[in-house]
């Protein structure tokens, strides 16, 4: 494997990978905000 084909597997690999964190966090914040819901106007 050369250097440019190793540089491009490495960045679709990195992208990839952040996309799929943001995701799942994105998930699990959903699903927490369905569990422990934002009670309004108590104070």
């Amino acid at each position: 494997m050369d250097t440019w084909t190793f540089g491009m597997t490495m960045l679709i690999v990195g992208m990839g990978g952040t996309l799929l964190t943001l995701i799942l966090l994105s998930l699990i914040m959903g699903a927490l905000k369905r569990i422990f819901p934002i009670k309004e106007g108590e104070e």
